[in-house]
């Protein structure tokens, strides 16, 4: 973590406070100078650009209202500064740039930035930018939540493995439990079935967003989802072969806009090793990677985390399936010997439940079942609540009922006002822009 100043100054109170990030320090004092004769409270610096954005929330812990990043040092890795502190959802951000450039104005905004503005700065432009900011409210999360965005890849070790089932579920648990936006991508392709899973029929899929990569936007997307009775959003596979492989430029696109505009993106991966390459695998995402406790499972699972993911720490999750003690001809400590660390999460093995409710089209995530309640502790985990709630209640019917769901025997579901839950969904206007 770099470090910091605080500019002396007299803060007022109930006035916004500042952080300015930027390793320049002859263009971080302008900023500060411009900054002198506006009616704000505390200043802080930043000499140099987070080395690592999990850093941020520990930077930003201490009230902060605005944030204004120096874009020029190096604007590619600021930008990425600029989406994780909107993601993040705790104060609103200003760039600041000699470069006059459209192209860069809009990306940052799609990145997260209010106010954009060009160097060298006036106390006017700042001023006024700082008002309109005020009059709008300093928060860019309205629910006054500080959750930082996350996404979670799941990935399998072998086919078979049970990954969709498992990322499909989670992603079901994880929208009921943390009442956030939450978003799962089927990259399972050419034959993912998550939606079949979840026992939705959906009009479009990631083929349709992306072949249209270069318009993809906000509004764009929210065209393509289909909305889940659990307030889940899908992306679904395409129910037939693309013509064409798509692009890691497009998939990255399409998660670029994702993880703007929801809180959780979840993302079934299949065994497509390939996406290992796209900007999204990153060391941000959390990878949870599903084996069994086979030996040709453990084998593929030992050779990915070995060669691929040994640095991922604790990002990376192994997940074993079908985890019956009693049955298994390797006991855990071998297990754990094979894939050289430790066992993260096991799913017990109750292959009856698992396949009456893919034939029912009826998610796991809705029955109270060991294997639902294993997930669920793994959701409850990954959006920073304990495994278990207060109560210790499963999630079962009873969080349906909660959210006034009823089932209907078709699989198609209405809200609790008896309207028809359509194919296609709207996004959460305070998370969708363009």
């Amino acid at each position: 973590m770099s470090s910091y100043s605080q500019i002396p100054d007299t803060p007022g109170h109930g006035l916004i406070s500042v952080l300015l990030i930027g390793p320049d320090e002859h263009r971080r004092k302008a900023v500060a100078d411009a900054l002198s004769g506006a009616p704000i409270g505390l200043i802080r610096e930043y000499s140099s650009y987070p080395r690592d954005l999990d850093d941020l929330p520990r930077m930003l812990e201490q009230q902060c209202d605005v944030v204004i990043v120096d874009l020029d040092s190096d604007p590619e890795y600021a930008l990425e500064v600029v989406e994780s502190i909107y993601a993040y959802g705790s104060a609103t951000v200003i760039v600041c740039s000699a470069k006059a450039n459209l192209e860069l104005a809009v990306r940052c905004m799609r990145a997260g930035a209010r106010e954009f503005l060009t160097l060298p700065l006036n106390p006017a432009t700042i001023s006024d930018a700082l008002a309109r900011i005020s009059i709008r409210g300093t928060s860019t999360n309205p629910t006054g939540r500080r959750t930082a965005r996350k996404v979670f890849v799941f990935l399998g070790a072998k086919g078979g493995c049970g990954v969709t089932t498992i990322a499909a579920n989670f992603a079901v648990s994880l929208a009921q439990e943390s009442r956030q936006t939450t978003l799962l991508v089927d990259l399972g392709l050419p034959l993912g079935d998550a939606a079949l899973n979840l026992g939705m029929v959906t009009e479009y899929s990631t083929f349709n967003a992306l072949e249209n990569s270069s318009r993809l936007d906000a509004s764009f997307l929210s065209t393509l989802l289909a909305k889940h009775m659990s307030g889940l959003s899908v992306l679904a596979a395409p129910s037939e072969f693309s013509p064409t492989q798509p692009s890691l430029e497009a998939i990255d696109r399409l998660m670029g806009v994702a993880r703007q505009n929801f809180d959780y993106v979840i993302v079934d991966a299949g065994t497509r090793m390939d996406l290992k390459d796209a900007k999204f695998f990153d060391d941000s995402a959390i990878l949870y990677l599903v084996t069994q406790a086979g030996v040709t499972e453990l084998r593929n699972a030992n050779r990915m985390i070995g060669q691929y993911f040994i640095s991922r720490g604790s990002k990376l999750q192994v997940v074993v399936n079908r985890h019956a003690s009693q049955a298994l001809l390797l006991d855990d400590k071998q297990i754990e010997k094979a894939l050289t660390r430790p066992i993260d999460w096991k799913i017990p093995d109750d292959y009856a439940t698992a396949r009456r409710t893919q034939n029912a089209a009826t998610p796991l995530a809705m029955e109270d079942s060991p294997i639902s309640r294993a997930i669920r502790r793994m959701a409850r985990k990954a959006c920073g609540l304990p495994e278990e709630d207060a109560k210790g209640q499963s999630a079962g019917l009873l969080g349906w009922a909660r959210r006034g769901f009823t089932k209907l025997g078709t699989g198609a579901a209405k809200d609790g006002t008896g309207s028809p839950m359509g194919s296609a969904a709207t996004m959460d206007p305070d998370h969708a822009k363009s």
